[in-house]
């Protein structure tokens, strides 16, 4: 025997299963996360497979902005490059600004995971390299893209105006400052709060990093050449020999740090790079030196800068050397969590983790230029996400052999670093946005 069935009953039937999926009811970020951790994880893994060099993050940031754009956000490509800005509107409220780095390093993976990156490309040299995330940017990235899904389906949670900026060439320190040109203030609002987050290979997935004050270093380079008088190794009395004059220039570097700076201010200066001469004898014409300085304070940046400038020149004409040529290319400025930002954002760390799951940690002198956000006057948080499952993170402790970012072996526990990412920035932001 057939039924009719009842035609109101068909229509709901299929409305409901046609129907977007709705927020459930008190879920809270955590919840949230982990339920859709499956889904984050395969967009991970896209990403992972799917590295580019910095300012070459075309599928990067055409993936971004459809991701964006799928979930609400209105989105802006091409900005200071590969930039991608997308807005989302939920009435007044503060301008929250989320940030994500796009690029990816020249690394080879050596992890030996399923979905490792097979990539590679020329460099500008024309030198194949592999390509890698070996920064956990493909971590940022989903994240990102997970708070706009979170953010656009539980508009009743918050007030504002949220942005989110995908940032090419971080590795380079040059992304954001590519993107303040090109008037990323003026055309889309200044943010009254950043937040950013950056995985650890130090910490557990369970575990957040915060602290106030400066957390990274300003980062320059220097290319120094010393320019000698080249002849033959068995007549050095002809010659003015370059490399022995760097070498004198080399060992005067040291007191820069020791005896010129105050000791309570942090600094570095390394020399990463030397190269001159051809043959076993010949004294060639030139050296080349490549050069790394760190500091926290503009004062002592200023300082290093010109102490190596002066001991540069003072060596090279001691030694009957030419004028060394110098060119100093500004990287980064110092990266100083806003404080009282710090503060606030610690309160919600704890309450959601836990005390003892909230590091403050130390400060760096590696570079990050989210700096400049901070620069441009806008109060900013980089908090760091742990990146290890705990009993893995043991075992490498024991053994000594935990991979640091910039690894070919550092690879995150994607699932559980998802998680607890997305619980941790969706609380930070629901913290500054709450209605």
């Amino acid at each position: 025997m057939t039924r009719r069935l009842c035609l109101p009953f068909v229509f709901a039937f299929f409305a409901a299963i046609s129907a977007p999926l709705t927020p459930v009811r008190g879920e809270t970020p955590r919840e949230w996360a982990t339920a859709n951790v499956s889904d984050l994880y395969q967009l991970y893994q896209y990403f992972h497979t799917h590295p580019e060099l910095s300012f070459q993050e075309k599928e990067t940031a055409a993936r971004l902005a459809k991701e964006l754009k799928a979930a609400g956000a209105e989105v802006t490509e091409g900005v200071g490059g590969t930039g991608v800005v997308g807005v989302l509107k939920n009435g007044k409220g503060p301008m929250v600004m989320l940030r994500t780095d796009l690029d990816a390093l020249p690394v080879t993976e050596l992890t030996g995971l399923g979905y490792a990156s097979k990539v590679k490309v020329k460099d500008a040299g024309g030198v194949e390299v592999g390509v890698m995330h070996a920064c956990g940017h493909d971590i940022h990235i989903t994240n990102l893209v997970a708070m706009a899904r979170y953010f656009s389906t539980h508009k009743d949670q918050w007030a504002g105006t949220l942005i989110f900026l995908g940032q090419p060439a971080e590795e380079r320190g040059s992304g954001a400052k590519k993107m303040l040109d090109d008037k990323l203030f003026e055309r889309f609002g200044k943010p009254d709060f950043a937040l950013a987050l950056h995985c650890d290979s130090s910490l557990a997935s369970d575990q957040v990093g915060c602290r106030g004050g400066f957390m990274l270093a300003n980062v320059d380079s220097i290319d120094i050449t010393i320019r000698g008088k080249g002849g033959h190794g068995a007549m050095p009395h002809t010659t003015v020999d370059p490399i022995v004059t760097a070498a004198q220039f080399i060992l005067s570097l040291q007191t820069i740090v020791s005896r010129e700076t105050k000791p309570t201010d942090p600094a570095v200066v390394t020399v990463g790079s030397i190269h001159g001469g051809t043959k076993h004898n010949i004294i060639g014409d030139t050296c080349t030196l490549q050069i790394t300085v760190r500091s926290y304070s503009d004062e002592a940046r200023a300082h290093l800068l010109k102490s190596i400038q002066t001991k540069a020149e003072a060596i090279s004409t001691a030694a009957g050397a030419q004028k060394p040529l110098i060119a100093i290319s500004e990287g980064t400025p110092a990266m100083f969590n806003d404080e009282k930002l710090a503060v606030r954002m610690s309160e919600v760390f704890n309450k959601e983790f836990g005390k003892a799951k909230v590091i403050p940690g130390e400060p760096s002198m590696g570079g990050e230029d989210f700096s400049q956000y901070g620069r441009a006057g806008v109060p900013i948080l980089m908090f760091r996400v742990g990146t290890v499952e705990p009993a893995r993170l043991e075992r490498l402790k024991k053994l000594d052999a935990i991979p640091s970012l910039h690894s070919p072996l550092f690879y995150p526990d994607a699932e559980p670093t998802l998680i607890t990412a997305a619980h941790s920035m969706i609380a930070a932001t629901l913290e500054l946005m709450k209605k």
